[in-house]
């Protein structure tokens, strides 16, 4: 298995930044956050989800997309994907995000998944997603780059199972799953090795992170509450070295890509502890 990054988690470095900070780490590849940072959040200090400077503006020129392939090229490192977030489904999106990606030389890109917050019926979200899906294969064939599905919380695909019925009406060759269980401690938890061998050829790449349930010290109609939150990839619920034997159990020999959001560490200092405790945990 071999290492990447995916760049919402190092918001304050540069892409140039990033590739060194990435090779002095020894990883290897890179998935590039693909988002619009509006003007209102440009000046704020440097955050996951709102003015990240490692990321693709989906309005970018081919000029500026060609400094993300160079990024890669003239540092020997490998554009994995280009990852957005589409999650309203929207077909003209999706296929920008193609585009983009086929020009920095990425093999894939992560495509939609329907929220699920209890408002629309999810047999209704699932046939959306289906029809969506039919045109990002159709893309996926066209561009030659694979579409991902995400395992994540408050979707429709929250768990390998969940996520396995919805892609498994497509060819795994075009669409597969992202497996990401540090997603799964929120909402949606498996056992990991079921999940994988249920996933087979759908299983495309694996992100690395954790998180834990804590209690939040209020309590509500006589029921003590506890709420989920991020943490270091060596403190949190997923046993990541038994992952990794299940992943290795069951042939998987993908990236495995950091995306450690507990705020622990600066960028490098994550980069480094991602990379000697994934390696001392594969040993």
């Amino acid at each position: 298995m071999k290492l990447s990054i995916f760049t919402v988690a190092t918001p304050d470095l540069t892409p140039e930044e990033l590739a060194k900070a990435a090779i002095a780490a020894g990883i290897e590849g890179i998935e590039w956050r693909f988002k619009d940072t509006p003007a209102e959040v440009a000046n704020e200090k440097p955050s996951f989800w709102r003015n990240n400077l490692c990321t693709i503006d989906p309005s970018a020129s081919d000029e500026e997309l060609e400094r993300f392939r160079l990024i890669a090229l003239n540092n020997n490192l490998v554009n994995l994907s280009v990852t957005p977030y589409l999650n309203e489904c929207n077909v003209d999106e999706t296929e920008n995000v193609f585009k983009a990606a086929k020009k920095v030389g990425a093999s894939f890109i992560r495509c939609g998944v329907p929220n699920y917050d209890k408002s629309v019926n999810y047999n209704d979200l699932f046939a959306k997603a289906t029809d969506y899906l039919h045109h990002v294969q159709e893309f996926s064939q066209q561009y030659g780059i694979k579409a991902l599905a995400e395992i994540h919380h408050n979707t429709i695909t929250p768990s390998a199972g969940l996520s396995h019925r919805l892609v498994s009406q497509f060819n795994p060759d075009h669409i597969g799953v992202l497996h990401d269980a540090g997603n799964m401690v929120h909402e949606g938890f498996e056992n990991y090795r079921m999940g994988l061998e249920l996933l087979g050829p759908y299983l495309a790449h694996v992100h690395v992170k954790n998180a834990q349930w804590v209690p939040t010290g209020e309590t509500q109609d006589g029921i003590k509450l506890w709420k989920s939150e991020w943490a270091p990839i060596d403190a949190g619920i997923v046993n990541w070295k038994q992952l990794l034997a299940d992943l290795k159990a069951v042939g998987y020999d993908g990236y495995l890509g950091i995306e450690d959001f507990s705020g622990q560490y600066g960028s490098q200092e994550m980069l480094s502890n991602f990379s000697s405790k994934v390696k001392e945990w594969l040993a």
